[in-house]
């Protein structure tokens, strides 16, 4: 289905491609590179990579249980996507550098479709697109961890893919391959998570759902809340953490 799915794309849309963007004003191109770059994974690694790491480094046995919570869920779900975005990010390194399928820029000289295969040459690692795998992988992620917000997050996606082949460093295939890498390895991952309940559970109806529910959130952020506004602070935490080591020694 990946196979017939680029194949279709590369006949429909690849050869019409870059003389459409060549007849369209400049500044188009400028507007999608304005903001192209939010496909790379290099901040999205990053911040969840010290998310991960920060709360790794917190005692949190002794805080109270919303505030367990809550670092377990972010703990988790930061993870998630950390893992995701830099394993379907290996993923496409290594297919371009195998692949080796010439870059949008080369399209006079070699046509759409030329590949020279383990060339090692940047101009000759469209294929797929690694930013659409980026983006794919991580709205994924997203849809799943905020279910509600499902169809803002594809919309925002689509557009960020789409910029690829609009600031002509892609080819319409090199996006849609990229796109159906990154969902594909991320779905497969939430679902073995969801079986196992590591952050994901399988309903009655077997649809994958955050642990975490609507009314779960909204205690653990007005835990959060409370403890920045100084209402609960780490005072009271280590009080009833004292509370409970007392009732322990007295029960032995």
């Amino acid at each position: 289905m990946l196979l017939l799915t680029v194949g279709i794309a590369v006949v429909a849309f690849d050869f019409p491609t870059f003389p459409w963007l060549v007849s369209l004003p400049g500044e188009y191109r400028s507007a999608f590179r304005a903001f192209t770059d939010l496909g790379k994974s290099d901040w999205i690694l990053g911040t969840t990579g010290v998310a991960c790491l920060f709360l790794l480094t917190l005692d949190a046995g002794r805080y109270a249980f919303r505030l367990r919570m809550t670092i377990g869920v972010i703990f988790t779900y930061a993870a998630f996507i950390f893992y995701t975005v830099a394993a379907t990010g290996l993923l496409a390194i290594a297919f371009k550098w195998t692949l080796g399928r010439a870059r949008p820029k080369l399209y006079e000289e070699v046509g759409p479709v030329h590949f020279d295969f383990l060339a090692f040459d940047g101009s000759y690692t469209s294929f797929p697109s690694g930013h659409s795998t980026t983006v794919a992988a991580l709205a994924t992620a997203l849809a799943f961890i905020f279910p509600a917000y499902r169809w803002l997050i594809v919309v925002g996606a689509f557009w960020l893919a789409f910029s690829r082949v609009m600031v002509g460093a892609h080819y319409p295939s090199d996006v849609i391959a990229g796109t159906l890498l990154g969902m594909t390895f991320t779905f497969f991952s939430v679902r073995e998570m969801a079986r196992r309940r590591i952050g994901f559970h399988l309903s009655s109806s077997g649809k994958i759902e955050p642990n975490m529910n609507v009314l779960s959130a909204k205690a653990c952020l007005r835990a959060v809340w409370q403890v920045i506004r100084g209402q609960r602070g780490a005072g009271r935490v280590l009080l009833e953490a004292h509370k409970a080591e007392e009732t322990e020694r007295t029960s032995s």
